[in-house]
């Protein structure tokens, strides 16, 4: 079987947009990652501090966040819309490749890494909610943030019991 070429997927693409959900879909998630910051940026200082939002290709909407301390190791949290999964995520990232690498290797034996190999774009990634209810924002942005302080705050924990 000959495998397909662009002009195929291009013209699914065209058939799926035609219909207009996915552009609905898609603008609706990205706003709601903006009121996310916006209402994080608020809510969470002086704990951590939002930077600005991605919108990815489709496959991750996210926002960094970051304090002092994790500045000083050169790490960020991303709070990360994963698209494909529909789940909302905290990832562990590190300014560069090699500062990912470095603590990629220290945290290999901590909980908080599970796979055997380390993700592509982070150190390592905690899913804060699995199956979001879009349809109760409020409910889903307190569930979200909950998580989010628990799990940061024991990240922390652990990057400072390291030393």
């Amino acid at each position: 079987m000959k495998s397909k070429d662009l002009n195929h997927f291009v013209s699914v693409y065209k058939k799926a947009l035609d219909q207009g959900d996915i552009q609905v879909a898609y603008t609706e998630l990205v706003k709601y990652v903006q009121t996310l910051k916006t209402q994080f940026s608020k809510e969470l200082k002086p704990n951590l501090s939002c930077g600005n939002i991605f919108q990815g290709y489709m496959d991750y909407t996210y926002f960094y966040l970051s304090n002092d301390y994790l500045n000083q190791l050169k790490l960020k949290f991303g709070l990360v819309l994963n698209h494909e999964k529909m789940q909302f995520e905290l990832w562990l990232l590190g300014q560069t490749k090699d500062v990912q690498e470095k603590y990629w290797n220290l945290l290999k034996k901590t909980k908080w890494i599970k796979q055997v190999d380390m993700p592509q774009y982070s150190i390592f990634e905690v899913v804060l909610v699995d199956k979001p209810d879009l349809n109760n924002l409020d409910a889903l942005t307190q569930k979200i943030k909950k998580t989010l302080l628990i799990k940061s705050k024991d990240i922390i924990t652990t990057l400072k019991s390291m030393k």
